[in-house]
């Protein structure tokens, strides 16, 4: 078994990191924390290369420290910002800070016997220090020159908006976090994205002024994809973790839809697979692209541990519909996975009477066809599909008894355009 920094340095997850950092993994447990900004409730998959390696610092038996920001939260890290966020409300911070709570438990283990997680806000010590003081105790440990160095103030001074006092200040306020974690709980390694290293250089030399300590810093690189995209943008917006906001089918789809190019670094930064597996995958992907045998691995693997592996089930059934070709009946029963797989499409509520009602009544209806007539011609043209199937017959009736499961009737007319019919009793 790999120690956690060669594992890192594997998965490439490993871009800098201070002298000593793997000779003090090596020897006896250690505490090591990670931050998280509260700027929503939920985090997003770019959030998740952070959960990962504070997972795995774990899982090789160090005491993990989730930290989430409840103070700076208030005021926004200006790291890889162009310009300044719209500051929050405590009421919004501490809404945030709980649903990233409960979302962190999905990944670590916080009732482990020897080395449970921790989840603390910084909030706690932030919250009550008083400005005169902070100024006096640790700001004056920080020169503005050496502040202007950090390549995340220094880019910001660069732009047309600058850099307000506020996001200037941040870079200390995270140090001094960095000093109470040590104080509270003997932490000695602070770890995320390449973005953050400077602040977490910063951290490391205050414990050094004022405890005469060495601490230490690892982080890894920010994740792009092989197409030079930020990860995680898509077209619809970010890919969030809460199922409200991004269901579980589409947090499957975005993954299965990941590029060759980039299925394999997913599979190693983004899962707990073992080597053997994911070389398995590599040479698959090498020799049959066309089966996708690592996206389905990827996608499978992290809705799982993200949503729960019931969820993998419901959003494969999902695709097997979506994806059905014309006029192959949908094999499917569950009409759970058939409103899964049209979440996007218009949907109507209605009740079929007992008889059934005409099919080109119910287009009409439902606005898939401006009227009766125009439902006429578009099923002679062979342009309306019934549950997939393409319809013949202008005269059809349409009754309860075709619905999937007795719920739910999908509509189609031509390759694109869907409706929804949800049968009421």
């Amino acid at each position: 078994m790999m120690d956690i920094y060669s594992e890192l340095e594997w998965r490439g997850m490993l871009s800098e990191s201070t002298e000593g950092v793997r000779e003090a993994l090596l020897g006896a447990p250690l505490t090591g924390y990670i931050g998280f900004d509260p700027t929503a409730p939920s985090l997003h998959v770019g959030s998740l290369l952070t959960v990962m390696g504070l997972a795995r610092l774990q899982r090789f038996g160090h005491n993990p420290i989730a930290i989430v920001g409840g103070g700076t939260g208030m005021i926004g890290d200006p790291s890889g910002k162009s310009q300044e966020r719209v500051l929050l409300s405590s009421a919004d911070v501490e809404a945030n800070v709980a649903g990233i709570r409960q979302q962190l438990e999905k990944f670590l283990d916080f009732n482990a016997p020897r080395n449970a997680a921790r989840i603390v806000n910084n909030a706690d010590w932030l919250g009550t220090i008083d400005v005169l003081s902070f100024l006096r105790d640790v700001g004056k440990h920080f020169t503005v020159n050496y502040m202007l160095q950090k390549e995340s103030v220094a880019r910001r001074l660069e732009s047309e908006e600058g850099i307000s006092y506020t996001e200037f200040s941040y870079l200390v306020l995270q140090a001094y976090d960095y000093l109470q974690l040590f104080d509270r709980y003997q932490c000695t390694l602070q770890l995320g994205g390449s973005d953050q290293w400077g602040n977490i250089t910063a951290g490391i030399e205050l414990i050094r002024k004022l405890r005469a300590q060495k601490t230490h810093g690892l982080v890894w690189p920010l994740m792009t994809t092989a197409s030079g995209v930020k990860f995680g943008k898509t077209e619809a917006g970010a890919v969030w973790l809460d199922p409200v906001r991004t269901t579980p089918f589409h947090f499957y789809q975005f993954w299965l839809n990941t590029d060759d190019r980039d299925v394999i670094r997913y599979l190693k930064c983004f899962t707990f697979l073992e080597r053997d597996s994911i070389e398995a995958l590599a040479r698959a992907t090498q020799e049959k692209p066309e089966a996708r045998e690592a996206q389905r691995a990827l996608a499978r693997e992290v809705t799982a541990l993200v949503h729960g592996s019931d969820q993998v089930a419901k959003a494969e059934r999902a695709a097997s519909v979506l994806f059905a070709k014309a006029d192959e009946t949908l094999s499917v029963t569950d009409p759970a996975a058939v409103l899964m797989a049209y979440a996007d499409a218009p949907s109507t509520d209605m009740a079929l009477p007992p008889e059934g009602i005409l099919l080109v009544q119910l287009l009409a209806t439902v606005k898939l066809a401006a009227s009766r007539s125009e439902a006429t011609r578009l099923i002679r043209s062979g342009g309306i599909y019934v549950n997939n199937v393409r319809a013949a017959d202008e005269k059809a009736l349409v009754s309860a008894a075709d619905a999937i499961g007795g719920q739910v009737i999908v509509l189609r007319k031509g390759r694109r355009e869907q409706h929804v019919v949800r049968v009421r009793p």
